[in-house]
């Protein structure tokens, strides 16, 4: 009965969304006006020229990487402080509602990930619920090659932009009979001609020449189908951006065979899950990508994988590189370029010239090593600009 209560009130909270789903052909023509409220700026904490931005360590390896963005934040100069919140898959419905408080208040976060307890249905997945109530509806992922990480390619450049915030992530299921259990899959218009037009504006304003739409239309005709034909609307908006659309399958064998072929890809929140760990294990692994989780309001920044990493938490083995690269997007995003830079270039020369890389990129350097090379190039950078 609690998951059937949970699912009745999530369908409730997306009763506005969900009017016209029932039939793909009732589609209609989209607007020419080619706006789009994300891409422009979002309302941020600024104090005294400082910015305010809500931490949330999470579980696992979280709390020792926030520890390491801080030290190199001080080391940077970055006029930025953190108002932490500690979430774990322990904390109560109070503490939790206190955290989105806390996001809303400040506008940006920078998040580790927080362990979802399996079995339990008494609750749901506090990351899914957290991007839900803050409509963080577009989850990017820049998938990129390190030169000297070694892997099946060196040339991997591709976004991917997964819906956030429905699909199979909607947290809407029950147990009708003993035995017999149903998820529901929320596909609307309005959420999937947002992802899209995101998409799309993305590769506009970034200079990328093709979005391609994954989907699972062959079989899941009326909500795939959904999302596919409102891509193909929206893609008639841009007649300068190739579009193309493949089914999920086969964009896993291709991504493997021959992953040059993909620039942008919008994916439905299931399928961005799954692409984007085939994706981040070509180019080195969990430990290199950051994610960015974008809506209306507010921005949300954390590694691409969203593990909690706690096999290694404790050890001084875990790679903060992701974390590291998430704290530069959300420097980025507040248009610290400078802070983000000094960060980005001393990451750049840890990894690719000064060849410092933890154990899972082959390497035999701990956290703390990784960490500590990263601050003496922001030194030694800092003082050449004096």
């Amino acid at each position: 009965m609690a998951s059937l209560s949970r699912s009745l009130t999530h369908f409730t909270k997306l009763g506005p969304l969900l009017q016209g789903t029932r039939a793909v052909t009732q589609v209609p023509n989209v607007s020419q006006r080619r706006t789009f409220t994300a891409s422009k700026p979002f309302p941020v904490a600024q104090y005294g020229g400082r910015f305010t931005v809500t931490m949330m360590p999470g579980d696992g390896i979280g709390p020792e990487m926030m520890g390491y963005v801080k030290n190199i934040f001080r080391y940077a100069g970055v006029p930025v402080d953190f108002e932490e919140v500690q979430i774990t898959q322990d904390s109560t419905e109070e503490e939790f509602e206190n955290a989105l408080i806390c996001i809303k208040r400040n506008g940006v976060a920078l998040k580790g990930s927080i362990e979802s307890k399996y079995g339990d249905v008494s609750s749901g997945s506090r990351n899914a619920t957290l991007r839900t109530e803050l409509d963080l509806f577009a989850n990017v992922l820049h998938c990129k090659s390190y030169p000297s990480v070694r892997s099946r390619y060196s040339d991997v450049d591709i976004i991917l932009i997964r819906e956030n915030t429905e699909g199979e992530y909607s947290m809407m299921e029950h147990e009708n009979v003993k035995g017999v259990v149903e998820s529901l899959k929320i596909i609307t218009r309005k959420g999937s001609e947002r992802l899209a037009r995101y998409g799309f504006e993305y590769a506009t304003r970034n200079g990328r020449k093709k979005v391609t739409a994954i989907h699972k239309a062959n079989i899941m005709k009326l909500s795939d189908g959904l999302f596919l034909e409102t891509c193909r609307n929206v893609a008639k908006e841009y007649p300068e951006i190739e579009f193309n659309d493949m089914i999920v399958d086969n964009t896993c064998m291709q991504v493997v065979a021959r992953p040059q072929q993909f620039d942008v890809m919008v994916l439905p929140n299931l399928y961005g899950n799954v692409v984007s760990n085939v994706i981040c294990g070509l180019v080195g692994g969990p430990g290199l990508l950051s994610g960015r989780n974008y809506g209306h309001h507010f921005a949300v920044f954390e590694p691409g994988t969203r593990n909690t990493g706690l096999s290694v938490a404790g050890r001084n083995i875990a790679n903060p590189i992701a974390m590291l690269n998430a704290a530069c997007d959300m420097l980025e995003h507040l248009k610290l370029h400078y802070h983000a830079e000094l960060i980005r270039d001393a990451i750049d020369q840890t990894l690719n010239v000064d060849m410092i890389h933890t154990t899972d990129l082959g390497g035999q350097a701990t956290s703390l090593d990784v960490v500590q090379n990263i601050i003496q190039v922001i030194q030694a950078s800092t003082k050449e600009n004096k």
